[in-house]
């Protein structure tokens, strides 16, 4: 039991943000331990196919950037999004989903098991 167990791969996720779409791209926050700012992306205009479709900035600060992705297997669309800083001790992986039934978006970081 104890191998299988250890194949088994766990994903724990949570919420760090919530955002509105807006004319421009999407407007919000992100909160976790160390972060708690106002945060939008705006749409980027793109050179090649490997640019982000959003560019995130804080205030007027760039700290990460997004693409546009669809889920296997399905229709939904939802952004990956890169956020980095010098003072992250690495940088922050999530997707901004939409959430069934609401108007809104939520920003989902996770970290599989052993990561």
């Amino acid at each position: 039991m104890g191998a299988a167990r250890a194949n088994q791969t766990e994903i724990i996720m949570a919420t760090i943000g919530t955002f509105t779409a807006s004319d421009t791209g999407y407007t919000g926050s992100i909160k976790t331990l160390t972060l708690n700012i106002k945060a939008k992306l705006v749409a980027a205009e793109k050179d090649n196919d490997k640019a982000p479709d959003y560019r995130i900035f804080a205030g007027a600060t760039e700290f990460g950037a997004a693409w546009k992705k669809t889920v296997r297997d399905s229709e939904r669309e939802y952004l990956s999004v890169k956020l980095d800083d010098p003072s992250f001790p690495a940088p922050i992986y999530a997707s901004l989903v939409k959430v069934e039934g609401e108007e809104g978006f939520s920003l989902i970081w996770s970290r599989r098991s052993g990561d």
